[in-house]
């Protein structure tokens, strides 16, 4: 699931009564000449957070296994995670699709366009996040696993997207819970328990979301004060998210450390995480130095190298998972 967010006093009460209706108004009862392709139903899954969070969940599952792995438990693990996380994705977009239809970055999107109408993107959430438990349950056959996702799809649809999203600062935070579960229900599949293990990699993934968030709210700050969503950056400035990015980036080198230290990782896993972390600190600490248009491109580069970090350390957790004596 996604992550995200902080929050400011431009919410959704601060845009007039008549304009919220006719953004609504809009999004609910426009028509599109373009017709919908299965491409708008593919994009609506936000495959990018589905390829990120899946490379966590294979990671997580791989830790547990210790390379003794069912091929067909981890396909049904892997396909079952996938279509829950596009279930809360999809659910995302229709809760969104007001101010979707305010951002000039997703107002082509198939909601806030016309294309689709609501009910059909409503459905199709619920039907994709239904199937995702089902096969968790039956085919990965996992009641642990099932609860985790469970658990991580109403975090993500509601708590964080229906309610923190719209009204507090504390939403990345929030949000963070939600879309640290994939690489836990991934370990939890085949651990059945929530041990040092599961609570290690949440760990991981919870400390990584709020920094990479923050570095796209600051990136388009503006774009998401005009839709009215209080991030952090829009809410409390650039110097106070910068602070907090801080303390969850150096917080994540003594959580990477201990996956080696209580045996789950290699050494080859212990000196990449350590390095890539610091390195990740020091680029932290370096844009309190960085104004204006230095800051975007500083934060531009924040986003992409946090992308970087978790693509490369869960490689580096899959390869380095210490193998079964």
């Amino acid at each position: 699931m996604e992550n995200q967010a902080s929050y400011e006093s431009v919410s959704n009460d601060s845009t007039p009564g008549s304009a919220r209706n006719e953004a609504i108004d809009a999004v609910n009862k426009s028509t599109s000449a373009e017709p919908v392709t299965l491409k708008d139903f593919y994009r609506l899954v936000k495959p990018g957070i589905i390829y990120s969070n899946l490379m966590t969940a294979f990671a997580g599952y791989w830790m547990a296994a210790r390379w003794d792995v069912s091929w067909a438990h981890l396909l049904f693990t892997m396909l079952g995670t996938a279509l829950v996380m596009a279930g809360g994705t999809v659910l995302n977009n229709y809760l969104d699709r007001e101010m979707d239809a305010k951002m000039e970055r997703t107002q082509n999107r198939a909601l806030p366009s016309g294309r689709l109408g609501p009910n059909v993107v409503l459905w199709y959430g619920i039907i994709l996040g239904t199937i995702g438990l089902a096969v968790l349950y039956f085919g990965a056959a996992s009641p642990l696993a099932t609860l985790i996702g469970l658990i991580g799809l109403f975090l993500y649809v509601w708590l964080y997207t229906a309610w923190f999203k719209r009204t507090s600062v504390w939403s990345t935070f929030v949000g963070a819970f939600s879309g640290a579960t994939p690489p836990v229900i991934g370990y939890c599949a085949v651990s059945g328990t929530v041990d040092l293990g599961a609570i290690l990699v949440f760990l991981f993934l919870f400390l990584w979301q709020p920094p990479h968030f923050w570095a796209l709210g600051i990136r388009r700050m503006e774009e998401y004060r005009a839709a009215g969503f209080p991030l952090l950056p829009v809410v409390k400035g650039s110097y106070v998210t910068k602070i907090s990015m801080v303390r969850y980036v150096v917080l994540l080198v003594p959580v990477t450390v201990m996956l080696t230290a209580y045996g789950y990782e290699g050494y080859l896993f212990l000196i990449g995480s350590t390095i890539l972390g610091l390195i990740w600190v020091f680029m932290s600490v370096k844009g309190f130095k960085a104004t204006g248009e230095a800051e975007v491109v500083w934060a531009k580069r924040m986003f992409l190298f946090s992308i970087m970090y978790l693509t490369l350390l869960s490689i580096l957790m899959v390869i380095d998972t210490v193998k079964i004596s």
